[in-house]
């Protein structure tokens, strides 16, 4: 019916049954949340079956007493402020209020966590009261705690991660054993230590030295590294321990303050003296077969001490950094032999009457080949001298065989005629085509020209390759720009007829002849036209150095990078040096000779000349007799 009563006799329309005592008694009985009705003064004046259970209370022992005082705490459990309370401000003012950071003292003695309302309770007759409704809330604290941790555990696991990534960075991309083991230190402070020691086994009696250390409060750490005792004997202290290949290993503040029981653990301790320390973990930097080292990180102040897991990722450190220290041994070793073979395919240089030449080589920095890169000189029968400066394509052990036969073809044909150098590339050109699998080469083929004394004439050809600078005394410089041809491998191969112009230049007194490889000029990030005005810029600057000194400062202002480098330098006495009755001693070549062959090997033709590796003594040009 419209008015909301039902026609059946003795029925109860809904809103009649919602204020019979009854339905509100289990109303609030059975809701599921706690709740307190209290006076005017905030005595409790109801509790429900819930807020029983919630509170661990019985509702007699509650009933008539302060709401407030009785159950109101702080989350330690300590009375909470009346001034501060909100909800004696609703008894106060009757306007309602909520919150989710309160707690209430159980029966137990410990305290619940709450989300809570209270609103205004009239009460018939008398002054209103609160009505306060309430959720225990202490499940879903746990929760969100849980769920804080799990956060936190996830991100300290990814600065971790991220740390090691930073730390593997820098092992992969550098060979530098001693700047990649200060880095390494650098970046594990503060997010594993406040310092760090790196300690490096120098040789396999047990020698060592300090390498690097890193101290995030104390900038002299530096002054401790140096070199450290030998490794004892014994094996009772952390360093001895760790330097033979135990670890992780982790030291207390008892373990740090124990008395030395050897030199090394006496200097190992110096470290904790000087920058502090109550907690550390010592690790091996080792690789699959040897130890290289050992890694100390340490806590000081009122940091916690090391976990068994951090101590998991700075053992794993130590091995990645073990690992790079054995990569870059093995790329030393591997460096080391592939120069080796380089400089024995070299050969020394025959220093002439009053004339004076100089070489440099050096390999590309970033791989551990011998190339096609090479210089040579040597002497003709009719006792001219010889320049040749060459690249044969390729930068691996099979362009160092080609190259080797190609300079060994030139020499034969050059000494079997005298010819110019034109006719005599065209042979070799042909050669490499009819009896060799080497593919295109560039060379500069030269003789030098001239009786004792001057005057000297350059006659050269070459074949593909950046042209020689002449740089004269007072600092003028000029490519050698003529007699250039095709690369060797190419005319006879697709049967062009292509020739080679032969060229000549006059030399002047005192004036220096340059051949280089492309590497010298010529980068991924130079083009070749900058390369070669910087060559030319720095070679005019040099033009009165000593020519050994010329060659090193040439290298060092360029300095040339990721190819191979040879270089050939020829320095012409003054005008009248050497010629009859001229008395001058030909030039010594001084403190700085360097000489880029392997040592053990002679010049060209010292043995069939009966001379040493240098030809001070020899006469030169057409006087010169033939060999025996």
């Amino acid at each position: 019916m419209a008015d909301g009563t039902t026609g059946d006799a003795g029925e109860t329309s809904a809103p009649d049954r919602a204020r019979e005592p009854g339905v509100l008694r289990a109303l609030f009985e059975d809701v599921g949340s706690g709740v307190f009705a209290t006076d005017a003064a905030g005595r409790l004046i109801a509790v429900n079956p819930r807020a029983e259970q919630i509170t661990a209370r019985r509702a007699g022992g509650m009933l008539g007493r302060d709401l407030h005082d009785l159950l109101h705490r702080t989350a330690e459990g300590g009375p909470y402020p009346r001034e501060r309370c909100r909800t004696l401000r609703t008894l106060a003012d009757g306007r309602p209020r909520e919150g989710g950071d309160e707690y209430l003292l159980r029966g137990d003695g410990t305290t619940v966590p709450i989300i809570w309302s209270a609103s205004r309770l009239r009460l018939p007759g008398e002054p209103p009261g609160l009505v306060f409704t309430f959720h225990d809330f202490s499940v879903r604290r746990a929760a969100e705690r849980q769920t804080e941790a799990h956060l936190a555990v996830l991100e300290t696991l990814t600065r971790r991660l991220t740390l090691v990534t930073e730390v593997s960075s820098v092992l992969i991309s550098d060979l530098d054993v001693s700047r990649m083991l200060r880095e390494t230190g650098r970046l594990l402070v503060p997010e594993l230590a406040d310092w760090t020691a790196v300690d490096v086994c120098t040789d396999p009696a047990g020698e060592g030295r300090r390498a690097a250390v890193h101290s995030r409060d104390h900038p002299e750490a530096a002054e401790l590294e140096g070199p450290l005792p030998p490794l004892p004997r014994e094996t009772a202290s952390a360093p001895a321990r760790v330097l033979r290949g135990a670890g992780p290993v982790r030291l207390t503040a008892d373990d740090i303050a124990r008395t030395p029981g050897s030199p090394l653990a006496a200097a190992h301790r110096e470290l904790f003296e000087r920058l502090g320390g109550h907690s550390a973990v010592a690790v091996p930097l080792r690789s699959r077969q040897q130890v290289f080292g050992m890694l100390t990180a340490a806590r000081t102040g009122r940091a916690r001490p090391y976990t068994e897991d951090e101590a998991a990722v700075l053992a794993d450190i130590g091995r990645r950094a073990g690992l790079a220290m054995d990569n870059a041994r093995l790329f030393d070793q591997q460096r080391h032999v592939a120069e080796t073979m380089q400089r024995q395919l070299l050969t020394p240089l025959p220093q002439t009457d009053h004339l004076r030449m100089a070489a440099r080589y050096r390999p590309a920095q970033v791989a551990a080949e011998i190339g096609g890169d090479w210089y040579d000189a040597f002497l003709l029968a009719d006792g001219t001298t010889t320049m040749v400066i060459g690249d044969v394509v390729g930068h691996d052990l099979q362009a160092a065989a080609h190259m080797a036969e190609v300079r060994n073809m030139l020499r034969a044909l050059a000494w079997d005629r005298q010819e110019p150098p034109s006719l005599i590339m065209r042979r070799l050109d042909e050669a490499m085509t009819n009896t060799s699998d080497a593919p295109m080469a560039t060379v500069v083929f030269a003789r030098i020209e001239g009786d004792e004394g001057g005057p000297w004439r350059l006659h050269w050809v070459n074949a593909g390759h950046p042209p020689p600078l002449l740089v004269t005394r007072d600092g003028g410089v000029r490519w050698l720009d003529d007699g250039h041809g095709p690369l060797l491998g190419m005319s006879s191969t697709l049967h062009l007829g292509m020739h080679w112009p032969d060229a000549h230049e006059g030399l002047p007194p005192e004036s220096t002849v340059l051949f280089y490889t492309d590497g010298l000029v010529e980068s991924r990030d130079r083009p070749i036209d900058t390369g070669m005005e910087l060559l030319g810029r720095h070679a005019a600057a040099l033009a009165r150095r000593d020519l050994e000194d010329f060659c090193d400062e040439l290298l060092e202002r360029i300095d040339p990078r990721g190819d191979d480098v040879a270089l050939l330098a020829l320095r012409l006495p003054p005008r009248g040096a050497g010629a009859a009755g001229d008395s001058t001693p030909p030039p010594s070549r001084g403190r700085h000779a360097h000489n880029p062959a392997d040592p053990s090997r002679s010049a060209p033709g010292a043995e069939a000349l009966g001379a040493d590796e240098t030809f001070t003594e020899a006469p030169h040009g057409r006087k010169r007799p033939p060999p025996p």
